[in-house]
């Protein structure tokens, strides 16, 4: 049993290319952790889309140890994502730890996920390092960010590290800050076992590997566990710890943090922030866990040229296995066949997995146009929650159409302000609050719909600021907007995959840019085809693709012009006959353009 008051649990939090995973791998250097032969760039990340994107995109963890004082400590690190959506990960991360490390770029200061996860850091009452990183390079101050930190988050400036994880300078008084500063767990070893499952992982092999935090007593090699929220019971086959790679112990005390396995089968028979307790001495009080990841941004993925849809499903459940944070289910479609419905916790989350998808499983994926979850208000009262426009009720039941509102907090150049709210109008935001972080820099409050920012938003943004600009966003609620579902009929017939749901007033200027895309990539017929958007019965907008024609007429010279005429009367007769019983084939590529950004 290792003494309690040596343990130290701590996670690294920051925005985004901050240099958390970097940090992490001069960590386990300096603790001897991995030897140099072994050592590589982001150690932590172990998925082959996290190295080649240079993103983390699971929360990762190692046990080391450090001698400080004479005494010998147990370190415990997270090392967590920066990303906006993949924020359910950091707050796993916070449950399973004591304290952070909030580090902070000397070169760019402050950004819109630094806030955000130190707000997180606080509300779960968790003991905040401010690590400033990156003092090598040429345009680094220092001094200035750890100012800028204290006057916007107030943690004070003099109590800030200064480090360069690239080159090691100053890991060593990080090292005495963890030590000294961070708190020791609490917990009785002694009582009922109570540990927290804050992540998992499936294994070919040994099925799922529960990562867990000990709170409570302790458990070994050969217990029986029980899973509270579940209520079943397995017997424990290993214990261990990530030391960075899995390494069994003989047992887990409280404070210690490592893995569980445990004969479980699959992902879903395991609840991420279950209790497991023993059943042979249970605990009375279940930790109180988490609340499940909300899925945000919807979009269907249907079987491409050479994929079967059996081997999507079947790509689709062994991905599920091991990121459970999306959803899906069966949907139809006249143009597209039989497909799935996902949920995604936001727009990178949606290309991930269908970069994992085409990756993992070599399977071929067309996507529709990404869109969010809407709330409808039903005449009788009752409140009915859609994810796709085809869901939409009648509207002779429906009272009214609420969208997502997210809170968005933009961090910018203080020169940029004039770009960034002419964008945010046209995108309908109303700003909430504005604050000088310094003389140069801003930070922006918004209140978005958020269909308006899924997509494209981001980009801009960093477009009309320079790169410089950097964005957070929650999602507050629901609101009443004047939106309507617009359908798109080719030849008269409207086809469901092409549906959306916009506000009223945008209606008309999508609905020309999105048949303009489509005139582009549906060829010619024999016949004339008439491309419409239309709300209800109202046509808003039209494109037509012009039918091949035949000059019948080129036999014809010298003579009365009727014969002429004749000719092409009888041509035009013919033409109207195929109309009435010619299917229009829609190419897979006139989907995917709908997913392009607009101009």
């Amino acid at each position: 049993m290792f003494d309690r008051r040596l343990i130290r649990n701590f996670s690294i939090i920051a925005h985004i290319d901050h240099g958390k995973s970097t940090l992490a791998d001069r960590l386990l250097e300096y603790a001897g952790a991995v030897s140099k032969r072994e050592l590589r760039e982001q150690m932590l990340d172990d998925m082959d889309l996290e190295r080649e994107m240079g993103i983390t995109i699971k929360a990762n963890r190692a046990t080391i140890f450090h001698n400080h004082k004479g005494q010998r400590y147990m370190l415990n690190l997270l090392d967590t994502p920066g990303h906006v959506d993949f924020h359910y990960e950091v707050s796993r991360a916070l449950a399973a730890c004591d304290g952070v490390l909030l580090l902070v770029d000397a070169t760019q200061g402050v950004q819109a996920q630094t806030v955000a996860n130190a707000y997180m850091a606080v509300e779960a009452g968790r003991e905040i390092v401010l690590v400033i990183n990156k003092i090598d390079l040429p345009g680094a101050h220092a001094e200035d960010v750890a100012l800028e930190v204290e006057q916007v988050l107030g943690i004070e400036a003099a109590g800030a590290l200064f480090v360069s994880a690239k080159t090691g300078q100053g890991i060593n008084e990080l090292f005495a800050a963890v030590c000294e500063r961070i708190p020791a767990p609490e917990g009785d070893p002694d009582a009922p076992l109570k540990a927290l499952i804050y992540d998992a992982k499936s294994d070919p092999h040994r099925g799922v590997i529960s990562h867990v935090r000990v709170f409570d007593g302790k458990f070994k090699k050969g217990d029986r566990v029980e899973l509270m929220a579940v209520e079943r019971s397995y017997v424990v086959t290993e214990v261990g710890k990530f030391s960075p790679r899995p390494a069994p112990v003989d047992s887990l005390w409280a404070g210690e943090v490592g893995y569980m396995v445990a004969g479980i089968k699959t992902l879903a028979d395991v609840n991420i922030g279950d209790t497991i307790t023993l059943v042979s001495n249970p605990t009375s009080k279940r930790l109180p866990g988490y609340r499940p990841p909300m899925q945000m941004v919807f979009c269907d993925f249907f079987p491409g040229t050479g994929t079967s849809t059996e081997a999507l499903r079947e790509a689709m459940e062994t991905l599920w296995v091991n990121d459970c944070s999306f959803t899906y289910e069966t949907v139809g479609s006249d143009a597209l066949g039989i497909g799935f419905r996902c949920g995604f916790l936001g727009l990178l989350h949606m290309r991930i997995i269908q970069e994992r998808l085409e990756r993992e499983s070599s399977v071929n994926v067309v996507q529709t146009a990404p869109t969010v979850n809407y709330e409808v208000l039903l005449k009788d009262g009752s409140v009915q929650r859609i994810e796709s426009p085809s869901e939409l009720p009648e509207l002779t039941r429906i009272e009214e159409i609420r969208e997502p509102m997210i809170r968005a907090q933009i961090i910018a150049p203080a020169d940029c302000i004039g770009v960034i709210m002419t964008l945010s109008l046209e995108r309908r935001g109303v700003q909430k609050k504005s604050e000088y972080l310094s003389q140069t820099r801003v930070m922006l409050t918004y209140e978005f719909p958020l269909n308006e920012v899924i997509y494209d938003f981001f980009d801009k943004l960093k477009s009309c600021t320079r790169g410089y600009g950097t964005m957070d966003y929650e999602v507050t609620g629901f609101k009443a907007g004047d939106l309507v579902k617009m359908d798109i009929l080719v030849n008269g017939v409207p086809v469901d995959a092409l549906s959306i749901i916009v506000h009223r007033d945008k209606a008309q200027a999508r609905g020309r840019r999105l048949l303009l895309r489509l005139r582009k990539e549906i060829p010619r017929h024999q016949f004339e085809i008439p491309l419409q958007a239309a709300i209800g019965a109202k046509i808003i907008a039209r494109e037509t693709i012009k039918a091949f024609r035949k000059d019948v007429t080129a036999k014809c010279y010298g003579g009365d012009v009727t014969r002429k005429r004749k000719l092409l009367e009888k041509q035009k007769e013919g033409k109207k006959r195929m109309k009435m019983v010619g299917n229009v084939e829609i190419p897979q590529e006139a989907f995917v353009s709908i997913l392009e950004p607009d101009e």
